[in-house]
């Protein structure tokens, strides 16, 4: 096998049965602490046993996921993330997504990004038109100024060095000072499937895990946005972050990181 339309079929039934355990265990308390502030509960560790057997078993890639690790292989990989903002699922908040992502040659080439509790799957193929809940959706366009929104992601988080708390607090502060207006919705792939949908017009993700931003890197892509990396160049595996938009909004938060980042 080696479609990636079939790749996403397989997926997408994985994430179908995972999608009834995260609703089944909605609000579930933390189970495991694993850094200041942050957490999984038994629905992340479940659901992610879930989709890395059947996706091991049912294609023969690798799985490498929050939870469990795994053999990150850049030429061909599962990235998942059972629950992408954690902290909003326990408390009942719909800011949270299941992640699913396939790397092929060092770049997402199939993505999966369901929000349960808004009734959202986005999914993409390299190369394709974003679908949502099976529908093609257009490509985005040109921003409304009046209503220009930006999301912010792992704005808490301290696990990166590179772009400490103080950064993306000025980044948050000096980007309110655009016309675009900061957002903080506590899931990057919430996030980036907001812009892809044309929600937000930009979003800029700190978190430095693959499985926060693979799934939507691609379907930024698929919408036709522009994705780059923090610092400009383009988004790899490697990146610490990643910066998606329109043309004109990824500019203004590009713009907007250069020079908080400099201080």
């Amino acid at each position: 096998m080696d479609s990636n339309e079939q790749y996403l079929e397989i997926a997408e039934s994985v994430v179908a049965s995972a999608r009834e355990l995260f609703i089944s265990h909605l609000g579930a308390a933390p189970a495991l602490f694993k850094a200041s502030g942050d957490f999984a509960t038994e629905a992340d560790i479940a659901i992610e046993s879930l989709m890395r057997t059947r996706l091991s078993q049912e294609t023969g890639i690798p799985v490498y996921g929050e939870e469990q690790g795994g053999d990150l292989n850049s030429s061909a990989c599962w990235i998942v993330d059972p629950i992408d903002g954690t902290s909003n699922y326990s408390s009942g908040n719909p800011n949270c997504s299941i992640l699913v992502s396939l790397i092929r040659d060092g770049q997402p080439a199939v993505a999966i990004t369901d929000i349960p509790l808004m009734d959202m799957r986005l999914t993409g193929v390299e190369g394709s038109a974003v679908h949502l809940n099976g529908q093609a959706l257009p490509r985005i366009g040109s921003d409304t100024t009046a209503a220009s929104q930006v999301g912010v992601g792992s704005v808490r988080s301290p696990d990166s060095e590179r772009y400490p708390a103080d950064v993306r607090l000025n980044m948050i502060a000096t980007l309110a000072d655009t016309d675009l207006r900061p957002r903080i919705s506590g899931s990057v792939g919430v996030d980036f499937a907001f812009v892809a949908q044309g929600i937000y017009q930009a979003a800029v993700s700190f978190s430095p895990h693959l499985w926060d931003n693979s799934a939507g890197i691609l379907l930024a892509r698929c919408a036709g946005a522009v994705v780059t990396g923090p610092d400009g160049e383009p988004w790899t595996m490697d990146a610490v972050g990643a910066i998606a938009g329109t043309r004109r909004a990824h500019k203004i938060a590009l713009s907007t990181m250069r020079s908080v980042s400099s201080k």
